[in-house]
């Protein structure tokens, strides 16, 4: 399931993007101004981001570019009435990935989200701790936490096979000195450096 946060003040826009979109495993939250939009952008986290610019209270530019100001990251496609070069160039600016200008066919629109969201299959998620398997980037509530190999590879290792612990043997595999004491103190530094609670599962190893 993927999730959006749509802004648009058109309530059949609106409506017809959200059951369109719900068909094809894409939940929408709607927030009819950029005030709400920011609330629900605090709120919870999604995997992209619909804005229309011209929106009440705050416009759909001077939300993004603020959203990326406190480094959130979220792919974002602009849908906009407004076709001229010096819009769509006011959009990528602010921080957009992509321009769809209206009106426009809801099957373009579904590809062009596919597309910006195929990433998140690289991507792992959980609570506020995202990952970039790729680069092996952390984030927390968007903000990079820096960690070392060791415990950047314990902290992956958990969280793939979360909710099922990770056996003693296979996390001893990812130190550099393998050892119960380096495990341990590892695993202890892990917790205090992200905030997570990390439980020893007796004769077995370690789960979040």
């Amino acid at each position: 399931m993927i999730n959006v946060l749509l802004l648009e003040d058109d309530p059949i826009l609106s409506k017809t993007l959200i059951r369109y979109l719900s068909q094809h495993n894409i939940k929408v939250k709607w927030a009819k101004n950029g005030e709400e939009a920011i609330d629900f952008s605090f709120e919870n986290r999604y995997d992209l981001y619909l804005f229309d610019i011209n929106v009440p209270l705050l416009n759909g530019i001077d939300l993004l570019a603020s959203l990326r100001e406190a480094d959130d990251l979220t792919p974002t496609i602009i849908i906009s009435a407004l076709q001229d070069v010096k819009s769509v160039t006011k959009g990528f600016i602010a921080g957009a990935d992509d321009y769809v200008k209206k009106p426009f066919d809801p099957e373009e629109l579904l590809i062009r989200i596919k597309a910006k969201t195929a990433q998140l299959k690289q991507r792992l998620k959980f609570k506020d701790i995202e990952i970039d398997l790729q680069t092996k980037e952390i984030y927390k509530n968007s903000n990079p936490i820096f960690l070392g190999d060791v415990q950047k590879n314990l902290l992956i290792s958990l969280l793939q096979n979360h909710p099922n612990p990770v056996s003693k043997e296979e996390l001893m595999l990812l130190l550099e000195k393998p050892t119960d004491l380096a495990l341990r103190v590892n695993i202890a530094k892990l917790k205090k450096n992200i905030n997570i609670e990390i439980k020893s599962v007796r004769g077995v190893g370690y789960k979040i």
